[in-house]
């Protein structure tokens, strides 16, 4: 969209289209180079891949898969996951985490997010795990796994997780789909619980030109029962040992994967940089802005603020030629496919309820120009209060 005379120039809420331009002469001679190869599945860019990314993700093992869902989905099964099994995780996510879980058969449990943070309420985890355990719910199946979302790129509480879970005996699986390069104390999502899934959609922080997906872990004999599955459960060519699927990280996405990944650190320093500029303008403003712990690296694949007057923050920013976005305006266990599936009820999940009421995502991306966080960050200053402060994530 080009701007009039005198217009403010357009700014996207996300630009994929962005990022390959900026690599585009590597990208090219990469897929040019999967072509000439001959060789299209499961060939050396999957594994050269496999192996950087294990090594960025701070693992011993990375399989590369068709999806970010299908990753989450082959993990569950990886870990035995099947009909009538429970599997807690939050509401405040992308579908794609649920999808995933019922895929497998099993049910979802929710729990409340963290008001500061967006992800899972460890404190709100214990007690339903508590619950659970004195059967005070009428929920049937048995307890198997946790899958904490580390979402916009902010990382779940993991140390308290992990240990929450192994109290109860259960399996940690890590969404990661949003937050590459996160990390907690230096250590990075994906290598703290059993199995870390991530996904490559073009708009996340490295993202394909297409789907793709992996999954992390630090155990052999869990990367042997991934390599399986994601192939017909095939461990023998053409022989089937357990019923796995067909999700394999193609031979092209791959090679765009091992460009885009020599290039993240350095993007998602650009995010930050973006974020600080938004923070400074947020200071005195009655939009809540992201805050961040000392210990933890933000990657910003959002950012989300939280506002009582979202719509007219909205109205707002589109006013001055900025586009935004809501992530994501409708709790999963409220979603017609998913009514049925919920093991809470609605009212024990208040924070989650008034984050899809009060939370905007304002542009994001790392080929932002100067000119373009300006834009943003005047916008934001420009909005006066009209509501009651929404109080700091």
């Amino acid at each position: 969209m080009r701007a009039r005379s005198g217009e403010a120039a357009f700014v996207p809420q996300a630009n994929p289209q962005a990022a390959y331009r900026a690599m585009k002469a590597d990208i090219d001679a990469a897929v040019r180079r999967v072509f000439q190869s001959g060789c299209y599945i499961l060939g050396h860019e999957v594994e050269a891949f496999e192996k950087d990314f294990a090594a960025y993700a701070q693992c011993r093992y990375c399989v590369g898969v068709g999806s970010g869902t299908d990753a989450l989905e082959i993990s569950l099964r990886c870990a035995g996951i099947g009909a009538g099994d429970v599997i807690v995780t939050v509401s405040h996510t992308a579908v794609a985490t649920v999808a995933a879980i019922v895929r497998c058969g099993a049910v979802p449990l929710f729990v409340d997010v963290d008001a500061r943070s967006f992800t899972m309420d460890s404190g709100h985890l214990e007690k339903t795990l508590e619950a659970v355990r004195r059967r005070k719910t009428s929920l049937r199946g048995q307890l198997k796994a946790i899958i904490p979302v580390h979402l916009y790129g902010h990382p779940a509480d993991m140390a308290s997780i992990v240990k929450i879970a192994r109290r109860h005996g259960l399996i940690v699986i890590e969404d990661c789909a949003q937050a590459h390069g996160a990390a907690i104390g230096g250590r990075r999502v994906g290598s703290f619980g059993h199995l870390g899934a991530f996904s490559f959609y073009p708009t996340k922080n490295l993202g394909a030109i297409g789907d793709g997906g992996a999954v992390v872990t630090n155990s052999g004999k869990l990367q042997q029962k991934l390599l399986a599955l994601r192939q017909y459960g095939w461990r023998k060519r053409r022989v089937s040992s357990v019923a796995g699927i067909n999700s394999r990280l193609d031979e092209v996405q791959a090679a765009i994967l091992r460009v885009k990944l020599r290039g993240l650190d350095r993007d998602n320093d650009t995010r930050r940089a973006i974020a600080q500029a938004y923070d400074r303008a947020l200071e005195k403003s009655p939009i809540a802005a992201p805050t961040v712990p000392n210990n933890v690296t933000h990657v910003y694949h959002q950012y989300v603020v939280k506002s009582a007057d979202r719509d007219r923050l909205a109205r707002h920013l589109r006013s001055r030629s900025i586009s935004t976005a809501i992530h994501y305006p409708v709790p999963v266990h409220r979603q017609p496919a998913y009514r049925g599936a919920k093991a809470v009820a609605q009212t024990q999940l208040p924070m989650t309820e008034q984050l899809s009421r009060q939370i905007l995502s304002l542009p994001m991306y790392p080929q932002m120009t100067a000119a373009q966080v300006e834009q943003v960050a005047d916008a934001l200053t420009s909005f006066g209060g009209g509501g009651s402060r929404a109080g700091h994530v």
